[in-house]
């Protein structure tokens, strides 16, 4: 017999989802109106909450997989905060404050991300600015596949791949990765000449940095998600 919340329609599961998000963000405001990180950790919660929710009823554009099509509203979540981010650092302060907020905000970010929806959320690339960041082995393998797929001229879209795999501590786990490719915007401090004050920052930030050199739509690395499936 099927679960329960596989009979009941999409649309129908999307709307109990979202309001149950929604309960669980006024109760946090409402426990604590005062204090700010309270209501915004709830605003992440019921939007994650909700994205995940939606994530159920579009699965059908991932061949009927819930857990695929969490792991792609999560990474279009990821990129584009990340992106906003970036673009309001950049107006503000060019590279070199863009280099600060991509330090200080993509691991909050990422952070954020896996506890309100219990993945694990992260970005990798066979050549890392931060060694936190290095490649597993699952991990390096799909990015030297993406690596192939990128100069045989794939899509962005193209660039994906999930599987099932066996646990660390035993069970499964899905793992998702989306390959990202270097947009011009990246260049001013990813790519091979770079301003000398923007070096002297990323050497102060990341000493073992490896992520520069890139030309326009290399392949600059890899979103990665993971989540344990019983």
């Amino acid at each position: 017999m099927r679960p329960m919340l596989e009979t009941v329609p999409a649309a129908s599961r999307v709307s109990a989802l979202c309001v149950a998000c929604c309960r669980q963000f006024v109760r946090a405001i409402r426990s604590n109106a005062s204090t700010r990180w309270r209501i915004a950790a709830a605003g992440v919660f019921a939007g994650v909450g909700c994205m995940l929710a939606s994530a159920g009823a579009v699965a059908d554009a991932s061949g009927g997989d819930p857990n695929l099509a969490q792991a792609r509203q999560l990474t279009d979540q990821f990129a584009r905060s990340l992106k906003q981010e970036l673009k309001t650092a950049l107006k503000k302060g060019g590279a070199a404050n863009a280099i600060e907020a991509c330090h200080l905000k993509a691991p909050d970010i990422a952070t954020d991300l896996s506890d309100a929806s219990r993945w694990e959320v992260r970005r990798t690339s066979l050549k890392v600015r931060n060694l936190e960041d290095a490649p597993d082995k699952w991990e390096a393998a799909v990015l030297e596949r993406f690596e192939k797929q990128n100069a045989a001229g794939a899509d962005d879209d193209e660039m994906e791949y999930s599987e099932i795999v066996a646990g660390k501590n035993g069970g499964r786990v899905f793992r998702y990765m989306k390959a990202i490719t270097t947009q011009r915007i990246c260049l001013k401090c990813h790519g091979e000449k770079i301003d000398a004050g923007v070096r002297k920052q990323l050497d102060s930030l990341y000493p073992f940095d490896q992520a520069t050199g890139f030309t326009e739509d290399d392949l600059r690395g890899a979103f990665s998600l993971s989540k344990r499936v019983e």
